[in-house]
């Protein structure tokens, strides 16, 4: 592992511990320029420390308190919704303007520079003139209304009548979690700070059958109706809110959205970004003195509001004592009756799950025995929605593991499949073999064992499929079926039939793109995939209601493999599957031994484990870079990108990506892509934001990010290319789903990986550090590493001390009460 030296230093090409002075123009004299020291290890412990664990968590909670917690990855990310890492509601477009996409104008430069100069003066070329005249001042026109437009966003909110007060307030908090600048807040920490930040990207809403193609996002499913947006406007108008809200209450509350609005102000807390103080205004500009802090309606408002941010924390449900406390934080005097009231209503459902499950159930003889017998329970409050998911997902890992699989292929086909593969991908064929439901768990190296099983499914005339995360995820597993068998023996995986044997054709999809039926096998007649092995990849990202879609779309008697890195962030929706499962034993698991290779490999396996180690990297493989200050740690990240990663490694800037903790902070994504647009593709940003040639980050669904590039824009929306596939955004959604991809979460990336990785840990980011961070921001470089180090000792710590934040679920529970545990 290298560490590079102070900017001050001066040394030749190559040599140990040192980079070559600066060769670009513009570059301060003395200043090391190339960010990748070639070295033998060397450096010291403090600086090669590397970057926490906790970051993740860390991060959400210091950007939180900042108020820059990733507002709803709208574009991972940026999913529309609040919270980061997923955040529930989605990232919003970063940097992007108010300029219309696409207003109709070319696409190009059309009107740029001197196209109608040297026109003749005939006729013909008058007339080519005029046009290009009337071009230039209608871009003219729309550059000045930008600009207007630009301008008011600076001044006071203003909407219908002049605001002030409270509703500028509430407005101006909307719109700043819309434009991503703000988060939804979470109060849910440990042990209990009052706020606390979603998770990056943390939401809560499943990819659904809509939206969820790479270009499936761009549709926008039809509003609510006009009059019932207008009858909304006059009730916000009447309580002194901004009308602007009325859509967001329409689409919330439904039809006779006003009635219940004007019936219920606290309502108002169904909008994202709204929070209980905002509410408790307009609630009472609506209601005068009938307005009261022990409202019923307002404890069931808050209750429910609370579920919603623990949820874009992670968590499926709340035990009662947390969310009493919760509520007497946001000033409910009657916590316990609120909860009550919440359940009598059928806002929230109310559980009691043993904490013992061994201990022996009470008979109805020993009720009232006073040595008491019962069993100990902790009584949980939750969402309607995560409850039946839950429950549905249990109740489908149940059927597939009671269930007999398909006969589809002798014990002695599948014997001599297992025979021809090696270690680890032998036990995991046999394990499919003889059961519905079977956890896989490893680090990169190891897909070649789902690979080499896939192979074999195939062989034996199985329809067998895989699934993974992200499109780029999917490329690559792609590609390693086309290469040699994992087995080491010549051939690739049968095809389909197809014509053209692309990576595309193969039998992996999305999970996205399965549940959806855009890609993969597509369902039989009953609704269920039409298949008889499914292998998801990435496990460890799917939350409740992702993974119960799947396993309730799995035929009966089709095997189920779940696969992934245990060590990784957890997903952007609430509940924690794969762990779940891992811990429950109600199947078999297959742990591959088959180690990531090189230094990066034994990096991050040592940080698996909590130990930060410095590592041998005589082909530069791993570099540190310590810094000062996040300024400095931005200059930085833009010089090893744009020109010492490229110089010293041959991998170009676009294959390079830029990681860190949050959307927030003077080193956050934000900041590090206006810094890396202006070295690396600098332009007016005319097409909202963005030009031609931007990396931009796309959330077409919640918890989904989509790296891609713009190409253009007319009056259809933003055009992009994701994954190889043409995307178009109408502009509307532009804001809300699209932002600059230059740099990343580490939640955005997970699921992808990239030749090289820079990842920068500023000192303000040491809260947001954890194993699970450092662990996933730096899995996902494949030949070299920069780390932007300015978290000094808080990242040997990080990985050492501050695991993943625990999340509350019902999970385990209910599969030790369904599935018996498998040794």
């Amino acid at each position: 592992m290298s560490t590079e030296p102070e900017p001050t230093e001066k040394t030749e090409p190559g040599t140990r511990g040192a980079a070559p002075e600066p060769e670009g123009p513009g570059e301060a004299p003395g200043e090391a320029a190339d960010g990748v020291a070639a070295s033998a290890g060397g450096g010291e412990a403090g600086a090669t420390g590397g970057p926490g664990d906790g970051a993740e968590a860390s991060a959400r909670d210091s950007v939180a308190a900042s108020g820059d917690a990733e507002a709803g990855e709208s574009a991972d990310g940026a999913s529309a919704g609040g919270g980061e890492s997923g955040a529930a509601a989605g990232e919003a477009g970063e940097g992007v303007s108010d300029a219309p996409v696409g207003s109709g104008e070319p696409e190009a430069d059309a009107g740029e520079g001197g196209d109608s100069a040297g026109v003749d003066a005939d006729g013909a070329a008058k007339a080519q003139l005029s046009e290009a005249e009337a071009e230039l001042a209608a871009q003219r026109l729309e550059r000045e209304r930008i600009a207007r437009r630009k301008a008011e966003k600076q001044q006071p909110v203003e909407s219908g009548a002049k605001l002030s007060g409270k509703a500028a307030d509430l407005l101006a908090a909307v719109r700043a979690v819309e434009s991503g600048a703000k988060p939804v807040a979470a109060v849910f920490s440990e042990p209990e700070p009052p706020r606390r930040p979603a998770e990056e990207p943390v939401r809560p809403r499943p990819v659904s059958a809509q939206g969820t193609e790479a270009g499936g996002g761009a549709g926008s499913v039809g509003g609510p109706a006009p009059e019932t947006v207008e009858a909304v406007q006059r009730v916000l108008a009447e309580g002194g809110a901004p009308t602007a809200l009325a859509p967001q209450v329409a689409a919330a509350l439904g039809e006779g959205a006003d009635e219940e609005l004007r019936a219920d102000p606290w309502q108002l807390l169904r909008v994202t970004g709204v929070r209980p103080e905002q509410a408790d205004g307009f609630a009472r500009e609506l209601l005068g003195a009938e307005c009261a802090p022990d409202d019923e309606r307002r404890g069931r408002a808050v209750t429910v509001w609370l579920l919603e941010q623990a949820a874009l924390a992670g968590h499926t449900a709340l035990e009662m004592p947390a969310l009493t406390a919760a509520l007497a934080q946001r000033g409910v005097p009657d916590a316990d009756a609120a909860v009550q009231s919440t359940i009598a209503e059928a806002e929230a459902l109310v559980f009691q799950d043993a904490l013992d499950p061994a201990a022996p159930v009470p008979a109805e003889d020993d009720a009232d025995d006073e040595e008491g017998a019962e069993r100990p329970v902790r009584i949980l409050v939750g969402l309607e929605r995560y409850a039946l998911a839950e429950e549905s997902l249990a109740d489908g890992l149940a059927r597939l593991i009671n269930s007999v699989p398909k006969e589809d292929g002798s014990a002695e086909d599948w014997e001599r499949a297992a025979a021809s593969a090696k270690g680890s991908a032998a036990e995991l064929i046999r394990a499919v073999a003889a059961g519905g439901l079977v956890l896989h768990t490893g680090g990169q190296a190891s897909l070649t064992e789902p690979a080499a099983l896939l192979t074999a499914a195939r062989g034996l005339g199985l329809r067998a499929w895989a699934a993974t995360h992200s499109p780029l995820g999917r490329d690559r597993f792609s590609t390693l079926l086309q290469a040699d068998r994992p087995d080491g023996t010549a051939g690739s995986v049968p095809s389909d039939g197809t014509a053209h044997e692309q990576p595309r054709t193969r039998p992996v999809a999305t999970v996205a793109g399965l549940l959806s039926g855009a890609e993969g096998p597509g369902r039989d007649g009953d609704g269920a995939f039409d298949l008889d092995l499914l292998v998801v990849l990435d496990a460890p990202q799917l939350d409740v209601e992702t993974a119960a879609l799947l396993v309730e779309s799995m035929p009966d008697g089709a095997r189920l493999v779940l696969g992934g890195d245990p060590a990784v962030l957890w997903s952007a929706g609430p509940g924690r599957v794969f762990a779940d499962l891992l811990a429950a034993r109600i199947c078999p698991q297959v742990a591959s031994r088959r180690p990531d290779p090189g230094p990066l490999g034994e990096l991050v396996s040592g940080i698996g484990i909590g130990e930060l180690n410095q590592v041998e990297a005589p082909g530069k493989e791993v570099v540190i870079v310590p810094v000062r200050d996040a300024g400095e740690a931005v200059h930085r990240t833009v010089q090893l990108v744009a020109d010492s990663v490229p110089r010293a490694l041959g991998v170009p800037a676009e294959e390079t990506q830029v990681i860190t903790p949050g959307h927030g902070g003077a080193a956050g994504t934000r900041a590090l892509n206006a810094a890396l647009k202006e070295r690396l593709n600098p332009g007016p940003g005319r097409f909202g934001g963005f030009d031609p040639g931007d990396r931009v980050a796309y959330s077409p669904a919640p918890g989904r990010t989509l790296p891609g590039a713009v190409v253009g824009a007319d009056a259809d929306g933003l055009h992009l290319t994701c994954a190889g596939e043409p995307v178009v955004v109408p502009k509307e959604r532009v804001e809300q789903s699209v932002r600059h991809g230059w740099a990343l979460t580490a939640h955005q990336a997970v699921g992808c990986r990239w030749p090289a990785v820079v990842a920068v840990l500023p000192g303000d980011a040491t809260q947001a550090l954890s194993r699970p961070w450092v662990y996933t921001a730096f899995g996902r470089a494949d030949r070299h590493l920069s780390v932007v180090q300015g978290a000094e000792q808080a990242l040997p710590r990080a990985v050492a001390e501050i695991p993943a934040k625990p999340r509350t679920t019902r999970l385990p529970v209910l599969l030790r009460t369904q599935t018996p545990a498998s040794g």
